[in-house]
């Protein structure tokens, strides 16, 4: 998944994704035990779109706090 597409998506989306991705990477994880999973980049490209999202989620969250830090500070 693209940066450009974890942007686009509401924070709402976000974190429903972000679940939805851990609990992937939970099945692939089960999968590579016991050897049923053939493409095992798989699992390096779940867990680098989880923390692209994750990455997106805290930039929105550390926004949203400094907005309302600057907007009660008076000069």
């Amino acid at each position: 998944m693209k940066i450009r597409e974890i942007r686009e998506m509401s924070t709402d989306e976000l974190i429903k994704r972000i679940q939805e991705e851990e609990q992937n990477l939970v099945d692939l994880r089960f999968s590579h035990a016991l050897k049923q999973l053939t493409n095992t980049a798989k699992l390096k490209l779940t867990r680098k779109d989880i923390a692209r999202m994750k990455t997106v989620l805290a930039e929105r969250q550390r926004n949203a706090q400094n907005n309302v830090n600057n907007n009660g500070v008076s000069k």
